[in-house]
């Protein structure tokens, strides 16, 4: 018989009991932006019951203290890469084009179904482990309906929130959209299965004017599938890609631009009169050169906005850094566009609690899910992270809750995790996660690619070439002298 998984303190975290955040610092992130001291957060049935001071609770409810500590909604990331996850830190010193040619020329194409279990695996235990609970797997290895069943037999091993956004880099959508194969996928593990596994379709638009992608946009149409796109991309995906969807009707509300960098007003104009979002994945778009993180232009067209980590071959799944990183390449363009203009900045637009809000409601709304998780709300789905380290001087005093979160906080201080209901990790601990056979698992995953790769090949691919590094000319030179002379020393 299996013995449920208890506290330190010996109290059982049985799945469904009802379950109390105790004295917390509760940032709602409800439409009025209510932050409420000593609060607590009462989770009944997988729902949250009620947000207030001194709430009373069943008899058998879990307490959580959550004294000096900040309770705010699960993260929510709208693009992640899941399946190359167990290549983790593999292309930490990648360009965008070096990426692109491992991937999707050359070594992706190796992948097995079990490679994108393992991958998927180690991304969505990392998500929980971070307080996302809710992340988009952008699965484009799915070279075959078994790739697509292994990416959903891992999401399905771990008690997150997932949508499965489906796509391969290997065929044309056109192609694997249209296949009898993919509809009886979708017919059998994602019809009907509810928010904790949801659909999108993942493809991006060349810019080819015949536009060959209407085939699988005819096909999301049809199956209710919102579509998520790569969408102002240097090189690859800019806006005439952009002007495509808009002239064929295919710019919906639930359409989600990713990275959305170097692009025209007009096409942010067009995102913005038809109601999609854009998912900045501000990491990766500093590193591997899509264009500027985007938040900075976003604000200027009303775009909504959600937040993501791209892949784990470069970044990890750290929201709290895709924050701290947002705001400061959104505060860094600003004062550089005023400065060139002879001007200074004295009074910063983008604040601590804008960026928070995209990376909670932000996801939900994104998702089409915000009358169910993205705040603290009663009625809500529970999702709900406790940030909290009584063992670190970092979390006292809490005095500004949103910088806080923002600049104060990484992954460490991940106390609980609530997903659905459920509590996933307590006490800065995974609950029932076999990560003993998750390392196996990517182990045997990283055995088999070397062996594909042979050991030139992938010492290679791990170090690129780094170029020649060109000085600049120093027009100056200056004096020597010894440093033993007297005369120095006197004169120093």
């Amino acid at each position: 018989m299996h013995e449920s998984p208890r506290s330190s303190t010996g109290e059982s975290l049985e799945n469904g009991r009802p379950l109390v955040f105790r004295n917390g610092l509760v940032l709602t992130m409800n439409d009025a932006g209510d932050v409420l001291s000593d609060a607590d957060v009462l989770v009944v049935d997988g729902l949250i019951q009620a947000v207030g001071q001194k709430l009373e609770a069943p008899a058998d409810a879990l307490e959580i203290d959550a004294r000096g500590g900040i309770v705010m909604p699960g993260l929510i990331d709208t693009h992640r890469h899941m399946w190359q996850t167990a290549m983790r830190a593999y292309g930490a010193d990648w360009s965008l084009s070096q990426y692109f040619v491992w991937y999707y020329l050359q070594h992706g194409k190796v992948f097995r179904p079990e490679d994108i279990y393992a991958g998927n695996l180690a991304s969505a235990l990392e998500a929980i482990d971070a307080g996302v609970t809710t992340t988009v797997d952008w699965s484009h290895g799915l070279q075959t309906v078994d790739h697509a069943d292994a990416a959903v037999d891992a999401l399905e091993a771990v008690p997150g929130r997932f949508v499965l956004a489906y796509g391969n880099i290997q065929a044309g959508p056109w192609d694997w959209s249209a296949s009898p194969e993919f509809r009886a996928f979708h017919k059998r593990r994602i019809d009907g299965r509810g928010d904790m596994l949801g659909f999108q379709m993942a493809f991006d638009v060349t810019g080819d004017p015949e536009f060959p992608e209407r085939a699988a946009f005819e096909v999301a149409r049809e199956l209710g599938a919102p579509v998520t796109t790569h969408a102002g991309v240097w090189g690859a995906t800019g806006d005439d890609s952009i002007r495509l969807m808009y002239e064929n009707g295919f710019m919906t509300p639930e359409t989600i631009y990713v990275h959305a960098s170097s692009l025209s007003d007009d096409s942010y104009h067009r995102i913005a009169a038809t109601g999609g979002s854009a998912s900045v994945s501000t990491e990766s778009e500093q590193s591997a050169g899509q264009g500027y993180p985007s938040s900075w232009k976003l604000r200027q067209f009303d775009i909504p906005v959600s937040m993501s980590m791209d892949t784990g071959v470069w970044f990890s799944a750290d929201l709290f850094a895709a924050m701290r990183a947002t705001v400061g390449a959104d505060r860094v363009r600003e004062h550089f566009e005023a400065q060139s203009k002879a001007e200074t900045v004295t009074h910063l637009q983008l604040r601590c609690e804008e960026v928070v809000n995209w990376t909670t409601r932000g996801g939900s709304k994104a998702l089409g899910l915000d009358s169910k998780i993205g705040s603290l709300e009663p009625g809500k789905r529970a999702d709900v992270v406790l940030i909290k380290n009584d063992n670190s001087p970092t979390m006292f005093p809490l005095l500004n809750p949103y910088g806080h979160v923002v600049f104060q906080t990484g992954r460490g201080e991940v106390h609980t995790v609530v997903i659905d209901g459920r509590v996933v990790k307590h006490e800065h601990s995974l609950v029932d996660a076999d990560l003993a056979k998750a390392r196996d698992t990517v182990a045997a995953t990283v055995t088999y690619l070397q062996s594909q790769l042979g050991d030139e090949a992938w010492h290679e691919g791990m170090n690129p070439e780094v170029p020649e590094r060109k000085l600049k000319e120093n027009p100056y030179t200056y004096t020597t002298y010894d440093a033993g002379d007297s005369a120095w020393k006197q004169n120093g």
